[in-house]
């Protein structure tokens, strides 16, 4: 009969360990990834973005003098983060319709591991989608103008929106268990704001009516402040808005996805 290892080397083995629970839930995340083919699909929607954007309105904004690769390649970037979101609030969602995250919380599994291995799992995406629409920007005449310091500036910022956003999503995800509605209602919005921006054309070009709303709202003075990344660089004047925008979406989005990660029912 063999005897029980009731040893403190064999507790320690036994015992549960959230870093190893992360790495454990982000490898199953990563690899369901890879099977379905999600990150040829980020590397595919920044081409689809590409494309979209800067075609239709190349002529135009060259007869104002605008060179628009340039100009077009933040709301290009902001777009794809949006996506990496609206990914993750599937997965959230998809996660707790199937019971997933009900069996997570009736195990010794700690709170936040879940949440941690879907929200860098997202990160993952982001950086992938973020380095094939920078690829792009090249192919179509984009460059970090302003030098390398602003150009790892333009990603860092790039991906702590994605990270704020993915934050926000995946609570919304957990809450409502339905990735398709979810879509919908987060698809609108991120459209809305983003045809309403700066990022596509000039505040001037818009109805002088709403030039107000285009000028100040989040995803205009994003937009400004890459903008800026990318050309002359980026001054604190400047870029101070999109931080108090970034940082009010953070105090906001983050206690909101660990109290849903943590809820129960």
């Amino acid at each position: 009969m063999t005897a029980i290892d009731f040893s403190a080397a064999a507790h320690e083995r036994l015992s549960p360990n959230g870093f190893k629970q992360w790495r454990a839930l982000l490898g199953r995340i990563m690899r369901t990834m890879i099977g379905r083919g999600e990150l040829v699909v980020a590397v595919l929607t920044p081409l689809v973005f590409t494309l979209g954007f800067y075609l239709p309105l190349k002529y135009v904004m060259s007869v104002r003098g605008i060179d628009y690769a340039q100009y077009v390649m933040p709301i290009i970037v902001l777009q794809t983060m949006a996506f990496t979101m609206m990914s993750n609030a599937q997965l959230a969602a998809f996660e707790t319709m199937n019971g997933f995250n009900e069996r997570m919380q009736t195990m010794p599994v700690a709170s936040l591991a879940p949440l941690g291995a879907r929200i860098c799992a997202g990160i993952v995406r982001s950086i992938v989608a973020l380095a094939a629409a920078i690829g792009f920007g090249y192919i179509i005449g984009f460059e970090f103008v302003a030098g390398l310091g602003q150009a790892v500036l333009f990603c860092v910022f790039s991906l702590a929106v994605s990270l704020v956003l993915s934050l926000g999503a995946d609570a919304l995800g957990v809450i409502t268990k339905n990735p398709q509605a979810l879509s919908q209602a987060l698809a609108l919005p991120t459209l809305i704001l983003g045809m309403l921006s700066c990022g596509f054309v000039p505040v001037t070009g818009f109805p002088e009516w709403i030039q107000p709303f285009v000028r100040n709202q989040p995803i205009s003075q994003f937009s400004i402040s890459m903008q800026a990344m990318t050309t002359t660089g980026v001054s604190l004047d400047l870029l101070w808005p999109s931080l108090v925008w970034l940082a009010g979406a953070a105090a906001l989005f983050v206690p909101v996805g660990v109290w849903a990660s943590r809820r129960r029912g």
